[in-house]
């Protein structure tokens, strides 16, 4: 008997300390996810003849508001910032403008307002009054996204105008105002019944008016008449998150347009100024300008006097927008400190260009040379050869072009330099090609020709042909390559459906995986053709070419044009070697918001709503060496 009342004892002993050793900390029930909820407000909603300028919302718990300044819109805008905090449960706005008679203001607070603890968000609140005796209750909403490639466009100004003058967006502020959201889409909400012309304005200078040449904007080309019907919709409950309840229809109030489309550009304009001067080696430097130039700049020396009027050779890059000024005067390049006077057109107040003069410094900062180890008298010095980039090796595209580009000016180069060989069996040959000098780099050239498949070339430079103005010389230069053979690539062909009966001129953009064009091409007989393609994942582009100038245009407001139209093909085409692919694509098949693929889509919508916690584990304390097990779990 004594035995088995201490094995009990013993028994009950490790219950009780096996028990003890399972640690965690309460985690006190589940978690909040339920958004701060609405109790009161002064003004009540929809409050009319309100007087005063401070509006206060009370909720069910503490709040945050999140970057008021930027996600609350108070519509008619506000020319004074008004003050908008998170005050305990409360959300108070202090308005600064003098409030308008008989008019309904609408302040959006989209999804700043959250609870202050597991910022569950309270999304898409609104909160209306008005100064006269009426609620306007009409709505629109729409879409904006980027008209060259249809990204979604979030925080652009969204604006109505009544007065329906085309001066109206330039000078006068719009009376009702939205912003759109991570997915470009946008609501205006309490608007009194009317016509209307609808704007999209990143609004720069916040003063509601297309007044800055470089703001984005979008222009719809039909008036807008709001109104309203009632319609209805099918609504889902569910059991649980497989089976379905009830399907019921409901009735509700639908407000029309509801389906604006905006595409934003950017016009054609570039303020021109001249940027900070560079020279990062002693015998050139470089004058850089915020925009292309029609004319070269001719620099005038101010504290040196050259020996000739060809003290230097210029050299356009950048695509016109900066000019290397190499100087073949070594008294020159030797002074620390040029100063020169240069003349250009820059743009003004008003953006008109007119002629600017300016007195530019030029300083090269000298770095300390490595001490060099000692040599013997009798060793030669080491030739530098004159820096010459042949881009031609290993295995090249059958559509490449061989390019070639020097360091420095040089004082001349023709055709005859080069030797390009075909090798036949084993037998080296001569052949023809094209040679001529690259538009944009006067340093660059290329070697064309019309290459075929699996064709193999060397390129020869006979050493001390080609001299710099600095008297450098080539060296020896023998570079083998070779074309691709033809099954390396795919080829890809695209019926295009659905495109305008009128004689429009259209040409589709192949794209790669960063939405980047790789290729393009015209679309001839209803179709486009894509030959030699690298083995990859494509995307495509369509553009409506209507100057037929084989690029895509930018909008103007003034001149009353829409940039020119893009279509996104919903689909991704999967090019593998040796393949011929043919798909057909109707451009009407995907409604504006829908065509462009998500994968390659930049701004992609964020998530609003918090996932779901998992609260039963998170109480529990773990262990330092084992984090997936809680202490005190037997093994």
């Amino acid at each position: 008997m004594r035995k088995k009342i201490q094995m009990l004892v013993c028994l009950l002993a490790s219950l009780v300390v096996h028990s003890c050793a399972n640690i965690g900390t309460p985690n006190g029930g589940p978690y909040d996810e339920a958004p701060p909820r609405f109790v009161s407000s002064t003004p009540i909603p929809n409050q009319t003849n309100f007087k005063g300028n401070k509006i206060e919302i009370l909720f069910d718990e503490l709040i945050q508001i999140e970057k008021p300044s930027e996600n609350v819109i108070i519509t008619p805008p506000q020319m004074q910032m008004p003050v908008v905090r998170a005050l305990g449960k409360k959300a108070v706005v202090e308005l600064r403008d003098t409030l308008m008679e008989n008019t309904t203001y609408t302040i959006d607070f989209t999804n700043s307002i959250a609870d202050n603890n597991e910022k569950n968000v309270f999304e898409n609140f609104t909160f209306a009054f008005s100064t006269g005796d009426v609620v306007d209750s009409l709505e629109i909403s729409g879409c904006l996204l980027n008209a060259e490639d249809l990204e979604p466009m979030p925080g652009i100004t969204i604006g109505l105008h009544s007065d329906l003058e085309d001066s109206a967006f330039v000078k006068k502020p719009f009376v009702r105002t939205s912003r759109t959201n991570d997915r470009g889409r946008f609501v205006i909400r309490n608007i009194t019944p009317g016509t209307y012309r609808v704007f999209a304005l990143n609004d720069v200078n916040r003063d509601y008016k297309f007044d800055q040449p470089g703001e984005d904007i979008a222009f719809c080309d039909s008036l807008i008449i709001p109104t309203f019907e009632f319609a209805s919709r099918q609504d889902t409950i569910w059991k649980d998150t497989l089976t379905i309840d009830t399907i019921i229809t409901v009735g509700y109030t639908r407000f029309i347009p509801d389906d604006i489309e905006l595409r934003l550009f950017k016009e054609k304009f570039e303020r021109q100024y001249i940027l900070r001067p560079e020279r990062q080696q002693e015998n050139c430097f470089v004058l850089r300008f915020n925009a292309p130039l029609d004319t070269m700049p001719v620099p005038v020396p101010l504290n040196f006097e050259p020996t000739g009027a060809d003290w230097y050779v210029p050299q356009w890059t950048e695509g016109e927008k900066a000019i290397n000024y190499w100087l073949t005067d070594s008294l020159v390049w030797q002074q620390d400190t040029l100063q020169i006077e240069v003349s250009y057109p820059k743009s003004d107040s008003l953006n008109i260009l007119r002629p600017q003069t300016d007195t530019l410094t030029i300083s090269m900062r000298r770095r300390q040379e490595p001490q060099k180890k000692k040599k013997d008298e009798n060793e030669p010095e080491p030739i530098v050869f004159l820096g010459m980039n042949v881009k031609a090796s290993g295995s090249i595209n059958i559509f490449d072009t061989v390019a070639i580009v020097f360091d420095e000016p040089i004082l001349e180069v023709r055709k005859e330099f080069f030797l390009l060989e075909q090798k036949v069996d084993t037998i080296w040959s001569p052949v023809d090609f094209e040679f001529y000098q690259d538009s944009i780099n006067s340093l660059g050239y290329f070697i064309n020709r019309k290459w075929k498949y699996a064709e193999e070339f060397r390129l020869i430079v006979d050493s001390a042909r080609i001299f710099s103005i600095y008297g450098k010389w080539n060296n020896h230069v023998n570079q083998t390559f070779q074309i691709k053979r033809e099954d390396e690539y795919g080829h890809l062909y695209i019926n295009i459906e659905g495109l305008p009966t009128d004689s429009t001129v259209a040409f589709v953009e192949l794209l790669n995986s960063n939405d980047q064009p790789v290729r393009k091409n015209r679309v001839t007989n209803g179709g486009v053709l894509f030959m030699n393609l690298n083995p990859d994942r494509y995307y495509a582009r369509l553009v409506l070419d209507k100057n037929e100038n084989y690029q895509w245009d930018t909008g103007n407001y003034a001149e009353k044009y829409q940039p020119e139209t893009v279509i996104y093909c919903p689909d991704m085409f999967n090019i593998m070697k040796n393949w011929q692919v043919e798909e057909t694509w109707n451009i009407n098949s995907e409604t504006f918001t829908r065509q462009k693929p998500l994968d390659i889509t930049k701004n992609k919508p964020k998530e609003v709503t918090k996932p779901k916690r998992n609260y039963r584990d998170e109480g529990r304390q773990t262990s330092g060496n084992n984090p997936g097990r809680s202490m005190g779990m037997p093994f």
